[in-house]
């Protein structure tokens, strides 16, 4: 029987010196859920959930706003995918739409975000603080040298005790200057008081099982902690926390809970191995946690499970209680929009004969080459989704399945391979000179400005605020549209860079 969170979270100590290191050396433990904050069958009850978020609207209202459901996905990618998103708000931001809430914008629809790394710190600080993101994020986060920071910080006199604790290391150092600097304290609780929409999903990666773990509810539920008093600066430090840089995040996993029963969901999911073998591992995978119990769980960055964001709003839409599949047939237009900064690393390991030494090339080639490679679930989205549209029409009304809309916004669209290959280039790090960050932001505008699905679906909302109904996709018959709202969109100046 192992005991309780206190007594598996102290600092052990045989002498006063280590004492006095455990003491100072502890990170924050993870709250224990009590019995009424256990969730139900169907998987509802309290905490940071999508059906517990309004989306600042009156209750009346609420069904209705999901007839145009937006999820927005941010890469990984350091600072670089924090800027690259950032120009993608500004301009969802600007873009003015009529359907289906006059006087409403596209960024005002967006219903979820989910995020890795570089981009969990623009979801995040979106989610807290809304409309302040356009005009205090880029001076707190975009323009500051964070990694120097942490740098410092690591280095700080008062840290070397804290350091030598087996209970604290450099990924604490950095979720408490994100939580100083950057995200103003604010928790879970904050966000779960705000009770508004988008529904922010940071993804870290669980090491010892290679898979997702996003800071939500439903996924602390199962290693039974509230998430609650949680920093959000931790869910974004847990999503960003690059192998060999930064540490894991350690999080205690409280399971068994006395009354716990995961939802059904869950179980009917070990049942769907014939049927449905992506459905059947993500339901054994999220029950491990449950069924076969380890006290911690270490989280590092998202990017190793999933660079771009996008599986948890697959899992949404494919799982039977995802938050996106409980409302489907509400939903007549569903818009997703993956922006990827991904990197296309130069190949400068088999220029050489010699083998390549193990630290740091091939540790680094092992971390980021996965991370990478997983931007094809948007063409493999788009197609399942326009599959099950086509498939629902077949039907004659039988079931019900909204028109699609994936769009990627990445570099590989820009025209000019120069350019284009200046912006793959731009490292990583979270310090960025000032002329790329801001040639960041023009971009992501850019990019979401002239996308052809962004302007299509654009172009249909506009005739569906002009009551002429809602219509198949444009995308699949019209991929030259001049909507209005892609036209009003003034991005930032770029400055001068890449220089000619």
């Amino acid at each position: 029987m192992r005991g309780n969170a206190a007594s598996r979270r102290a600092c052990p100590a045989p002498i006063l010196l280590l004492a006095l290191v455990a003491a100072v050396g502890c990170a924050p433990t993870t709250v224990r859920l009590a019995p009424a904050q256990l969730p139900a069958k169907s998987g509802d009850g309290p905490g940071y959930r999508f059906q517990n978020l309004a989306g600042g609207r009156d209750a009346a209202t609420f069904q209705d706003q999901n007839r145009f459901f937006v999820c927005l996905t941010f890469s990984g990618g350091g600072t670089r995918a924090a800027a690259l998103a950032y120009g993608a708000m500004i301009a969802l931001h600007q873009a003015r739409i009529d359907w289906p809430h006059p006087g409403a914008t596209l960024l005002d629809e967006v219903d979820c975000i989910s995020s890795v790394s570089g981009g969990s710190f623009t979801a995040a600080y979106y989610g807290l603080f809304r409309d302040e993101l356009f005009t205090s994020f880029a001076d707190r986060f975009l323009y500051r040298d964070i990694q120097g920071r942490l740098v410092l910080r690591a280095l700080a006199p008062w840290n070397w005790v804290r350091l030598l604790s087996p209970y604290f290391s450099r990924i604490d150092i950095a979720a408490e200057l994100y939580d100083a600097r950057i995200f103003a304290r604010k928790r879970y609780a904050d966000l779960v008081a705000a009770g508004r929409r988008p529904y922010v999903i940071l993804n870290a990666t669980n090491i010892a099982r290679g898979t997702r773990f996003p800071f939500t509810q439903d996924q602390f539920d199962l290693i039974g902690s509230d998430l609650g008093p949680v920093a959000v600066a931790r869910g974004v430090a847990a999503s960003s926390a690059f192998p060999f840089l930064l540490s894991p995040l350690t999080l205690e996993n409280h399971q068994p809970l006395e009354g716990f029963q995961p939802p059904s969901d869950y179980r009917l999911g070990l049942r769907d191995y014939y049927a449905n073998r992506s459905r059947y591992y993500w339901a054994q995978s999220q029950l491990a946690y449950v069924d076969d119990p380890h006290p911690y769980v270490h989280l590092m960055d998202g990017g190793l499970a999933d660079n771009i964001g996008l599986r948890s709003i697959i899992n949404a839409y494919e799982q039977s209680n995802g938050f996106i599949s409980r409302d489907l047939g509400r939903i007549e237009r569903l818009a997703i929009i993956a922006v990827n900064a991904r990197t296309k690393s130069k190949d400068t390991i088999s220029d050489h004969r010699r083998t390549p030494h193990i630290v740091p090339s091939v540790a680094l080639a092992t971390a980021t080459t996965g991370m990478d490679n997983y931007s094809f679930d948007t063409v493999d989205l788009a197609s399942r989704l326009a599959a099950d549209l086509r498939q629902a029409q077949l039907a004659g009304g039988r079931f019900h399945a909204p028109v699609p809309y994936v769009a990627e916004i990445s570099f590989e669209a820009i025209p000019d391979r120069r350019v284009r290959d200046a912006f793959y280039a731009i490292g990583t790090s979270f310090h960025l000179p000032a002329a790329q960050v801001r040639a960041l932001i023009h971009m992501g505008c850019e990019l979401v400005k002239n996308d052809p699905t962004v302007r299509c679906l654009l172009a249909d909302v506009e005739r569906a605020a002009a009551g002429r109904g809602p219509t198949p996709s444009a995308c699949e018959e019209d991929t030259d549209a001049h909507p209005r709202a892609a036209e009003d969109i003034a991005c930032p100046d770029a400055g001068g860079w890449p220089p000619s």
